[in-house]
């Protein structure tokens, strides 16, 4: 089913000298707040339709929570309590600290232990929640996604993930090319 864009871009035609009059006229009559770019993609990217349909979530446990909160009032308070709530979608075995799997790479026999959300899946979502949030309105200065306690809480969650399965969460050394230059240069300078 095509959206009500597509429609009308299909309508204004997708000939050369048309296609931009076309997408600049889409730009301006369709109800998406402030993009930077005049013609709009056909099709949204998996990044953008995952941001989309993850706002929608966010927005519905809002909605959802007792007693509701609008979405000017949300603080990072239940920005926490939703990456709480979300555990129990989760696919991931977080072993518990007195269960006999508890640090082993490797899990042989079965467990009691919760699924919960993986460590990554999270810290991407809030990456998406915390773009969408300023798409959306939100200031910058009062995201709640952006809020330190999120980040200690992603920094928690990962550490102790990281502790149940044995394996330690190493950051990635960013290379340094700065000095493999220099060190060229004061070769050639040395000459």
């Amino acid at each position: 089913m095509m959206s009500s864009s597509e429609q009308r871009r299909e309508a204004g035609g997708e000939g050369e000298g048309s296609s931009s009059t076309t997408a600049i006229t889409l730009a301006q009559s369709d109800d998406h707040h402030h993009h930077h770019h005049l013609s709009p993609p056909p099709q949204l990217s998996r990044y953008e339709s995952q941001k989309r349909r993850d706002w929608n979530t966010f927005g519905q446990y809002l909605k959802n929570h007792k007693p509701p909160v609008p979405l000017p009032q949300c603080n990072y308070n239940h920005v926490l309590d939703f990456l709480r709530y979300l555990d129990q979608f989760g696919k991931t075995k977080v072993h518990l600290n007195g269960c006999v799997f508890f640090g082993q790479v490797e899990q042989v026999g079965p467990c009691t232990c919760p699924l919960k959300q993986a460590w990554g899946s999270l810290d991407a979502l809030i990456g998406r929640l915390r773009a969408a949030y300023e798409e959306n309105g939100g200031l910058q200065e009062t995201n709640p996604f952006a809020n330190s306690a999120i980040r200690i809480h992603l920094r928690e969650v990962r550490d102790s993930q990281a502790k149940a399965r044995g394996i330690p969460y190493k950051k990635k050394k960013k290379k340094r090319k700065i000095q493999i230059n220099s060190s060229n240069n004061n070769e050639v300078n040395s000459s």
